[in-house]
């Protein structure tokens, strides 16, 4: 066996078709299927009732045979293998596990779980019933294990029929609707115990209608008319339900950008909402003297132009296909896009939280270029807040344990004079920050911020670790920190003997 074979997809499949004689005329159940599944992957098969993915899993389990097409499991053609070679192939790669659970009925729940290595002659008779006890213990089974099925409840038996599907120990598992027939807590833990064994190395295909369920896996495989639909644009809008995926993908069709062209300007009247299928692109914002910067790279299965059609309507950023080569992206129009947040409230939510981080992260990367790895932890979990006319967001001889940006709105900087009287030293804008005297070596506020009178303040507030953690990630950032520190501390100093403006 080739040296790079663990390296390799678990499951390959080439232009899978699966045809049906009828007497109405030729019937196309499956059409035209390519995937690659990758070892140690939990992807979820979904699809309408007569979409094609019960007749596209029937074909990997050897339980219905292709038209034409390939299906290399492991890296045995499975779909050149007689009724007997599958038989043998499927007894030791392939674990099932059935809606309706399908354990014998006359059989202890152990030789239930005994019966497959049996059925395949593997290990010793003693070797068997330990393996089988090991196993059910596996799926908290094992006081359980001499009762007959019908003495168990239905995520009982779900259980056992897990276990029965490792018996062999194969590298694949899969499960036909596994949690159809059970109750939402069972069925949770159910799928609790496909991570787990996707944890350790398994490779898990669940054909499931739970669309919760299906969030939670690696992959989302989706399934229409006997075709996938791209699976890149499934994971964009994974918000939306089937019919509004469907409905999508029958209506755009792939436009290609070559390396270094522009898909949208900065500046620019935005009419469209794209979707990366393929390849990658640079985001660019303009500085001050007119040049761009880098701020973002998005791949595959990421989108962008939504922040013009959620926005004013403006282009923010400029979006390029990267230096690396060609992108693949679908477009959705401005009456496309508005009809489609119209019907999912989760997925506008979901876009207007993606506006805010974006900005957030285009902000600090026009300060300095970060690693991008550290930003965007920082602002995984971060939710701006906003601030109304002349609130105090912080006051002078406070200690200070938070650093702000300035995402959007106005502030005043204000200190105390001789005479104990607030002056205004400085007014910020957005893209301005403030709060970082205090985190580096001045512990107490050294000046009130105070949003501006009829106006507001979006801000985010970073932790004195979240900054430490920025300044660590760029020398850039660091120096144009200690830089405006050194003005502000100036601005201050001169400020004591000046008098209130009446």
């Amino acid at each position: 066996m080739p040296s790079n074979i663990s390296s390799s997809p678990l499951i390959e499949i080439q232009n899978l078709r699966k045809v049906y004689q009828t007497p109405a005329g030729d019937f196309t159940a499956v059409n035209n299927i390519d995937l690659e599944v990758q070892r140690g992957e939990f992807v979820a098969i979904i699809g309408k009732s007569g979409s094609g993915k019960s007749t596209f899993i029937n074909m990997i389990t050897g339980i219905d045979r292709p038209t034409s097409g390939e299906i290399i499991i492991d890296g045995a053609p499975v779909h050149s293998y007689n009724e007997s070679q599958m038989a043998a192939w499927r007894g030791k790669n392939l674990g099932i596990v059935f809606q309706f659970f399908q354990l014998f009925p006359t059989l202890t729940l152990l030789e239930n779980v005994i019966f497959p290595m049996e059925l395949n002659n593997l290990y010793t008779k003693n070797e068997r019933k330990e393996r089988a006890m090991a196993l059910l213990e596996k799926v908290e089974m094992t006081q359980q294990a001499y009762k007959l099925p019908s003495a168990v409840s239905g995520g009982q038996q779900q259980r056992v029929a897990i276990a029965r599907a490792l018996a062999n120990d194969p590298p694949l598992i899969v499960a036909d609707e596994p949690t159809g027939n059970l109750d939402s807590k069972t069925a949770t833990k159910i799928f609790s115990l496909f991570e787990d064994l996707v944890a350790s190395g398994k490779t898990i295909l669940m054909v499931t209608h739970d669309s919760d369920l299906a969030r939670r896996v690696n992959r989302t495989v989706l399934i229409s008319d006997g075709e996938v639909v791209n699976e890149y644009l499934v994971r964009a809008l994974s918000k939306l339900n089937q019919d509004q995926l469907v409905e999508i993908a029958r209506h755009v069709k792939p436009q290609t950008f070559p390396s270094g062209a522009n898909i949208i300007r900065e500046g620019e009247v935005g009419d469209k909402f794209y979707i990366l299928l393929d390849g990658k692109t640079d985001v660019y914002i303009k500085e001050p003297g007119g040049s761009e910067l880098v701020v973002n790279q998005l791949e595959r299965g990421q989108y962008f132009g939504e922040m013009a059609l959620l926005g004013n309507g403006i282009r923010t950023a400029t979006v390029k296909a990267s230096a690396e080569g060609p992108v693949s992206v679908v477009a959705l129009d401005n009456e496309a896009f508005n009809r489609l947040i119209a019907d999912s409230r989760t997925l506008r939510e979901e876009l207007t939280s993606i506006i805010e981080k974006r900005n957030i992260y285009n902000q600090l990367q026009a300060i300095s270029s970060f690693n991008q790895i550290t930003l965007a932890e920082i602002l995984k979990q971060m939710k701006p807040i906003q601030y109304e006319s002349e609130h105090e967001i912080i006051k002078q001889g406070d200690v200070g344990k938070t650093f702000y940006l300035l995402l959007d709105g106005q502030v005043d900087i204000l200190v105390k004079n001789e005479h104990g009287e607030e002056v205004r030293v400085n007014q910020l804008s957005k893209g301005a920050y403030f709060g970082e005297m205090a985190m580096m070596g001045d512990k107490r506020r050294q000046a009130t911020v105070r949003v501006s009178k009829g106006k507001f303040a979006k801000v985010i507030e970073l932790t004195a670790e979240e900054f430490e953690k920025l300044t660590e990630s760029s020398a850039e950032f660091k120096t144009h920190v200690q830089k405006v520190a050194g003005v502000r501390k100036k601005e201050i100093e001169g400020s004591s003997k000046r008098k209130v403006r009446k």
